[in-house]
């Protein structure tokens, strides 16, 4: 009788280990569809980085800080990137690469698409890990690129999957039409900074309950200019208005017809950013300068440059900024930036600038 309870007894507490170890995450078989059901981002998990190099060899590495993705059932993956949120740990570090590099009032996200191949990927829940070549498209800064790179990719459990980069990717700033915004860094910064950038990330996508596949939709949801960015929220403080005013005025991408002073549209989404920061300066008055090259007569670019910063001021005053916290003045072509010996130098000194008057 002793024998046979200890038998059942036994035979009771193995099937309860059985159950528990089939309940767990991780143990159950994984389906041979590497897409079964799809996957979707886990964005605290996940990191996409960017690697600068300037002053000859000094390296820094930033990141986004708002990224999304999936992986629809069909395999197709997707991130999307929100470059408001770009991370280097410094404000108005952030507001330069926003305003003068990657020009997010224009080009506000970045997404990286990639058809992934499930015959590469059916013997991953075996393999548990494998390194696969893959064609992405990097749509950034307006330009789309398709590229190939080794990718690793990991099944951490059943429900969890991992990809990363196995090199790091360099990407050269010419292919993005990132260029001229890397020359006004420089002459922002004052430094030297590399023609490439070196990209890396680490995602980690969860699978989808049954019956719930992600939907594609949901990477392309409009989000409202500088959103995401990483800044205090409200009002901002007297240093950090100043440093955006001198950050907004090396832009260039405030736009008039030739010799008239109608504003053009391309000016409106920077104007409606700079609405934004002066609004969130309430305690300052703000002078808006307006500048010209030196084609024409001392007279006529006098007046232009008056009648383009009093067109900037109306702009803002149309939104809701008080006439009396701004003061509209033309310097006409006597500050130039650089010698006024090429169209390029030209189109440089022909610019409106932003700083504050009290």
């Amino acid at each position: 009788m002793i024998l046979q309870f200890a038998r059942n007894t036994l035979g009771t507490c193995l099937l309860g280990i059985w159950v528990m170890l089939s309940a767990a995450p991780g143990v159950d078989a994984q389906s041979t569809d590497p897409f079964e059901n799809g996957w979707t981002l886990d964005t605290a998990a996940s990191e996409l980085r960017f690697m600068s190099i300037k002053k000859g060899n000094l390296a820094e590495t930033n990141k986004f800080a708002t990224i999304s993705g999936l992986i629809t059932q069909e395999g197709k993956a997707q991130v999307r990137v929100l470059m408001d949120s770009v991370d280097t740990k410094v404000d108005l570090r952030n507001v330069r690469m926003r305003f003068l590099f990657f020009e997010t009032f224009l080009h506000p996200e970045a997404t990286i698409t990639v058809d992934l191949d499930p015959a590469q990927l059916t013997d991953l829940h075996t393999t548990r890990r494998k390194m696969i070549e893959v064609e992405y498209t990097a749509a950034v800064h307006g330009v789309t690129v398709t590229k190939t790179a080794e990718i690793a990719v990991t099944l951490i459990n059943n429900d969890r999957v991992a990809v990363s980069t196995t090199t790091p990717i360099a990407v050269t700033l010419a292919e993005h039409n990132l260029e001229a915004g890397r020359q006004k860094l420089q002459d922002a910064a004052n430094v030297d900074i590399a023609p490439l950038g070196i990209v890396s990330f680490d995602f980690v996508f969860d699978r989808s309950s049954p019956g719930t596949p992600p939907d594609m939709a949901t990477l392309t949801n409009a989000v409202a200019p500088g959103s995401a960015a990483l800044e205090t929220k409200g009002n901002l403080d007297r240093d950090a208005c100043v440093g955006r005013f001198e950050i907004l005025s090396r832009t260039g991408s405030i736009y008039f017809t030739t010799g008239n002073a109608k504003l053009d549209s391309k000016s409106i989404p920077l104007l409606d950013n700079l609405y934004d920061i002066v609004k969130r300066c309430p305690d300052l008055a703000i002078e808006v300068a307006g500048h010209t090259d030196s084609d024409g007569s001392d007279v006529a670019n006098q007046r232009l440059s008056e009648r383009r910063a009093a067109s900037v001021a109306t702009y803002l005053q149309s939104k809701g900024i008080p006439a009396s916290r701004m003061k509209a003045s033309g310097y006409g072509e006597t500050q130039p930036l650089v010698a006024n010996t090429s169209r390029e130098n030209k189109a440089r000194n022909r610019r409106i600038e932003f700083s504050v008057i009290n």
